[in-house]
């Protein structure tokens, strides 16, 4: 039962996430404003996660998800509604700004609560399912939004999208004990320092891994709604092209365990981001929207499956009372490419074109699938090692 509440509380959070970054970018493009300002605006989504992520980890350790998901819901609902206070790029700004303050309690929460139901390969499943949440929102929550402001304007899709935003917050005040008490860590689990984290080499890797895969999917996030206005498609059309990867992330995740009993978490992660880096490079030869769609499908098929993994790798490779702390620190790594990213390749955009945008990022999750596949080795190594110390105890 947790299971399908969180994927329903994802869900709805999620529509409202995914339809923010469509409606702010197409608004701002509306405004006239270039590639390097979307990019901008983009990046101040990542802003407050970038900075608060760990506090909001080790918030969700000390006191427990339910105030982090309930307030983070309610935060995302008011800076949905500030461009209707507030005009212009600066409204889009704040908006921007403050979605992300809201969403990296609620994020940080929600996966601390996931890992905490299950071990081994139920938690596998438990994050595989959780995901499907996700996969639904990336569809619906584009769709509706182009189809909502073709057909109402960018004003009342603001409104929709925040009455949508506070859903999970209503859910959580209304019904408490739907989600479990909070069970406290013991002090000493609590109190280190956050940068010793990262003197574990598995999730020091799963970390890099993860930041190169939130880049895929932020740039397909923020710069196909760019290139599908370039080759004049509608706002309708391209909330479609984008729904089309949540349809195959959807279908990738519902194998996703089944695939990662066969050849390994890692094993996966590995696949899935040379399709991605593949498909980004063909990116800039498609100018149909039907094409368009299939090109966003194979995207949602490689970068599908990579975001949950890296954070059951994350969850996995976090020390004992520690996880949300080390899901934050993922956190942090992600909004740092999430910053970089848009401010990088909008600038590029802007100056040598959106063709060198898509290209480059393709290049960069190739390299991330090397690095995913020294992981891969270096697991397998030490799977072999244990194998033979198990093999010779049991000779002596």
């Amino acid at each position: 039962m947790l299971i399908y509440l969180a994927v329903l509380l994802s869900l709805l959070q999620g529509i409202s996430l995914r339809g923010a970054k469509m409606v702010v970018s197409l608004s701002a493009l509306s405004m006239g404003a270039t590639p390097f300002q979307v990019g901008i605006i983009g990046a101040l989504f990542a802003l407050f996660p970038l900075f608060l992520a760990v506090t909001a980890g080790r918030l969700s350790d000390r006191i427990g998800v339910k105030r982090p998901i309930a307030g983070g819901a309610a935060l995302m609902a008011l800076a949905l509604l500030v461009p209707l206070a507030v005009p212009g790029l600066a409204g889009l700004m704040l908006c921007a700004t403050l979605v992300g303050l809201g969403h990296i309690f609620f994020h940080v929460s929600m996966h601390s609560l996931i890992g905490a139901y299950g071990e081994g390969e139920a938690r596998t499943r438990n994050f595989a399912t959780f995901s499907l949440g996700a996969s639904v929102s990336a569809f619906i929550g584009p769709s509706l939004s182009g189809f909502s402001i073709d057909g109402l304007g960018y004003a009342p899709t603001h409104m929709m999208l925040a009455a949508i935003s506070i859903a999970p917050a209503i859910l959580i005040l209304a019904y408490p004990r739907l989600v479990p008490a909070h069970v406290a860590h013991p002090p000493e689990r609590t109190a280190a320092d956050s940068t010793s984290l990262f003197a574990s080499p598995g999730l020091r890797r799963t970390l890099i891994m993860s930041g190169v895969t939130l880049t895929g999917i932020e740039l397909f996030t923020f710069y196909f709604p760019v290139y599908g206005r370039s080759i004049g498609l509608t706002a309708s059309s391209i909330g479609m092209v984008m729904s089309s990867y949540a349809v195959a992330a959807f279908i990738v995740r519902m194998g996703m365990h089944r695939a990662a009993r066969r050849v390994g978490d890692i094993g996966v992660l590995t696949a899935s981001l040379f399709v991605a880096g593949v498909t980004f490079l063909a990116v800039p030869f498609v100018r149909e929207a039907p094409l368009l769609a299939l090109v966003a499908f194979l995207l949602g098929l490689g970068l599908g499956c990579a975001q949950p993994l890296t954070i059951l790798l994350t969850y996995n490779h976090a020390p004992p009372g520690r996880s949300g702390e080390a899901l934050g620190m993922r956190l942090s790594v992600n909004k740092l490419a999430q910053i970089l990213v848009p401010v990088v390749f909008g600038g590029l955009g802007t100056a040598f074109g959106l063709l060198l945008v898509f290209w480059a990022n393709g290049a960069f999750l190739l390299a991330g699938g090397f690095v995913s596949l020294a992981e891969r080795r270096i697991a397998a190594r030490r799977d072999l090692a244990a194998a033979v110390a198990e093999q010779d105890e049991e000779d002596t």
